[in-house]
């Protein structure tokens, strides 16, 4: 039966001090009630807004928004996130873009959910989401932030499930599109741009738009260190400082796929740790689950990376994956060689298998701290992010560097 589940240590607490190195507006508590969707849910398109009402975000216009999209089953589900319309005005060619953000790890529980950061009130990781947004709205580019399926929201945070992120932040583009007031333009130029979770979630969108989103002018596209392979992840995150990381990945999977029946082979041990993940966010899963080994976990002492080359878990493996379809609008994908969260191979063959299809991608390294490597490259990529998708909005040509590297 699927069980459903809600939602060196010193060094992370340096991390969290150097990331938060970006301070968004305070605002008045999110009354909890905005995040409870109708039900029935009304019949509609995909991005569909449901409601909306006024947020808050130093250097813009912000609106909270609850809008339509669909699971990695296709079921619609109601989804929330955040449009931000910057007062700086757009100075480049044509209507003002809109940028779909894909924010990285902010936890499993509603209370960590971005949009309700990004007005104030969340802990240090999830206010550092402006390290990638502040840099597009200085440059007059709209925001349409989702918080992806189940943070917010009901039911669990289908945390890094591929065709669920993909969905969310191709849907979010289309609820700034239309929702009503804001001057935005409803068939202008959009990019997507993510880290981390976000580098997944934007890798999964461009390379599903042209199939679940066609008629978005998607211009560009930047991944950072993305999370393509999850068999992968599954034998690097045993056992490290970031294993909650997995711990969330398995309540995504539970989650997304009730068919794999992960709860039924955790122990006593397990089946409380996969509650204890869906209610924390993320500096508390650091520190709450680092260094675990998932074979303590299980009732037949196997790690978790040992179920993936058997049924149900070899099909599930496979439809997470990136990296089998090809993007159509120019990618850029970044990753440092010090990664120490998502191995650095992720990127590059994700990068690689683009190529392979015929996309337009260029893979560059990111230069980070040996240590931690994988929080401290979020700063430049971030300014790499804005550099590179404003120059697809001015109308500058993407070469693509396959085969180099």
């Amino acid at each position: 039966m699927h069980v459903p589940v809600r939602r060196g240590l010193a060094a992370t607490t340096v991390i969290a001090a150097v990331l938060a190195v970006v301070t968004v507006a305070s605002s008045p508590a999110v009354a909890a009630d905005f995040y409870a969707p109708p039900s029935p849910l009304p019949a509609g398109q995909n991005g569909d807004v449901i409601k909306s009402e006024p947020s808050t975000y130093n250097g813009a216009t912000a609106t909270r928004v609850m809008y339509l999209s669909r699971d990695a089953k296709n079921k619609s589900i109601a989804v929330t996130g955040t449009v931000l319309v910057p007062a700086k005005p757009w100075s480049g060619p044509g209507p003002r873009p809109i940028v779909a953000y894909s924010p990285f790890t902010s936890g499993m529980g509603d209370q960590c959910a971005p949009s309700k950061a990004l007005a104030g009130g969340g802990d240090l990781i999830s206010q550092t989401h402006g390290l990638f947004i502040n840099p597009l709205l200085e440059r007059g580019i709209a925001i349409a932030q989702t918080d992806y399926q189940g943070l917010g929201t009901p039911g669990e945070h289908a945390y890094v499930v591929r065709a669920s992120e993909a969905h969310t932040v191709l849907d979010v583009i289309r609820a700034a599109q239309r929702l009503p007031g804001t001057g935005l333009p409803s068939n202008g130029p959009v990019g997507i741009t993510g880290y981390s979770q976000g580098g997944g979630g934007s890798a999964a969108a461009v390379e599903l738009a042209p199939e679940y989103a066609p008629e978005l002018d998607v211009k560009g596209a930047y991944v950072g260190a993305p999370p393509a392979d999850k068999a992968v992840l599954a034998k690097s995150l045993d056992g490290a400082y970031a294993f909650g990381f997995l711990g969330f990945s398995l309540v995504g999977i539970n989650t997304a796929y009730p068919e794999t029946r992960l709860v039924s082979l955790a122990n006593e041990a397990g089946a409380e740790l996969f509650v204890q993940a869906s209610q924390v966010c993320t500096m508390d899963a650091i520190f709450k689950f680092a260094f675990k080994q998932s074979s303590s976990l299980t009732k037949d002492g196997k790690p978790v990376s040992a179920y993936l080359t058997q049924e149900p878990f070899t099909t599930v493996i496979k439809d997470l994956r990136i990296g089998n379809r090809k993007p159509t609008a120019p990618t850029l994908v970044e990753h440092t060689p010090a990664d120490d969260i998502v191995p650095y191979g992720q990127g590059k063959q994700l990068a690689k298998d683009w190529c392979g299809l015929g996309a337009n991608v260029q893979f560059r390294d990111i230069l980070a701290l040996p240590l931690m490597g994988h929080v401290f490259a979020a700063q430049p990529a971030a300014g790499n992010s804005a550099v590179w998708l404003g120059d697809r909005f001015a109308g500058k040509a993407a070469t693509p560097n396959c085969g180099k590297f």
